[in-house]
């Protein structure tokens, strides 16, 4: 684990249905991630936030593609600002904001790490393209776009595509897929750990699988964590909450295993949604489980 992290804040909510998200990093950095950081012996550099327009100032030109120009243009600002970080040899954490801004993370990061593993910790797909997405936000449709599917404004941010292949990335979590995207998981291949094979296996089993698969001919790991994988009753501060999700003894599992491989090259934390949450416990696990992928122990 490199010695300095870097927290880059997105408030971005406009790849989502339903506002306050953008009150994420705020929430994250209320629940005293910096200082909990700090306790493992990292130096920690806040980098402040990434500028985003507000919705009330912009209109939506496009149903199925909704706040295009605006999200594809912090997606370019975040993809700068990270590489910037993995530049310095910092380890980034970004904090979200919806999980569109994993569009500019990726991006950021595959800039240096040039053959990139994805972990993609979530109760959702998010692999819909405008010619699938039943919503038209773009917070459904990160992954794909990392994988060089949909618009070409979003799948060329920072002038390359694609950012992954998708042999090497690994969904995790999932119980809440729309019929096509289930189609091109299938077809292009990515793998999808559901809940029915964390119940059945465990997620030990499933963690030692998706990092082999994430690691086979990779230069390192991006975790992107989304706060909707966790079960609602330990997360209920999400825009698109399902029940039946990872427990809490189960995320710091994955985490602490993540820690362990030696792999994880960066991450973003994602759809911390204070407005619907409950004394900030969503924030708050949010942040426990950074602890455990950054080297926290019982012991």
């Amino acid at each position: 684990m490199k010695k300095t992290v870097s927290i880059i804040g997105v408030p971005m909510d406009l790849g989502q249905g339903r506002r306050g998200v953008d009150m994420g990093p705020y929430a994250i950095r209320y629940a005293s991630v910096k200082e909990r950081i700090e306790r493992l012996g990292l130096t920690v550099k806040d980098q402040g936030n990434i500028n985003v327009p507000t919705a009330e100032t912009h209109g939506i030109d496009n149903e199925k593609l909704k706040y295009l120009p605006e999200v594809a243009q912090v997606s370019e600002d975040l993809a700068s600002k990270v590489s910037d970080t993995m530049g310095q040899g910092h380890f980034p954490i970004i904090l979200g904001g919806d999980h569109s801004i994993s569009i500019g993370s990726i991006a950021g990061v595959a800039q240096h790490v040039k053959k990139l593993g994805v972990i993609w910790f979530d109760a959702h797909g998010d692999m819909n393209t405008e010619d699938t997405t039943p919503s038209g936000n773009i917070h459904g449709m990160p992954l794909a776009t990392c994988i060089g599917l949909g618009n070409e404004k979003l799948v060329n941010i920072a002038g390359f595509a694609p950012k992954l292949r998708p042999e090497n990335v690994v969904i995790v979590g999932a119980r809440s897929i729309d019929p096509e995207e289930r189609q091109l998981i299938k077809q292009h291949g990515i793998t999808c750990f559901t809940m029915h094979e964390i119940d059945k296996i465990g997620i030990a089993k499933v963690m030692e699988e998706a990092i082999r698969i994430a690691s086979e001919g990779t230069e390192g790991i991006h975790l992107s964590l989304d706060l909707d994988s966790i079960d609602p009753d330990m997360c209920p501060g999400v825009g698109t909450p399902v029940l039946g999700g990872v427990t809490y003894r189960e995320g710091h599992l994955a985490m602490e295993m993540l820690y362990q491989s030696g792999k994880v090259v960066s991450c973003d934390l994602v759809e911390v949604n204070p407005i619907l949450d409950e004394h900030n416990i969503t924030a708050r696990t949010a942040v426990d489980l950074v602890c455990s992928l950054l080297g926290e122990s019982v012991m």
